[in-house]
């Protein structure tokens, strides 16, 4: 089962370091143009704080994700 963090509810710090650890992966895709991990950053926490996307918790890899709204959606359709 999968978790929703409210990101409002994580310690600055706290989502400085998951925000920094999703946007580090391997297979990350940012399109044909490179991006410093702090614009990277950037990009995640204005999505969140938008609304565009949620941090989600995968119990079945341990791990916490950034998702699209729309991508959450189709998930659970």
């Amino acid at each position: 089962m999968d978790t929703l963090i409210p990101f409002e509810s994580l310690a600055p710090e706290t989502l400085d370091n998951v925000l920094s650890d999703i946007v580090s992966r391997d297979g990350t895709d940012y399109g044909d143009y490179d991006l410093s991990l702090d614009k990277k950053r950037e990009q995640a926490l204005r999505a969140l704080k938008s609304g565009d996307a949620v941090l989600l918790f995968d119990t079945e890899s341990e791990t916490i994700q950034l998702v699209s709204k729309s991508a959450l959606q189709q998930r659970y359709d």
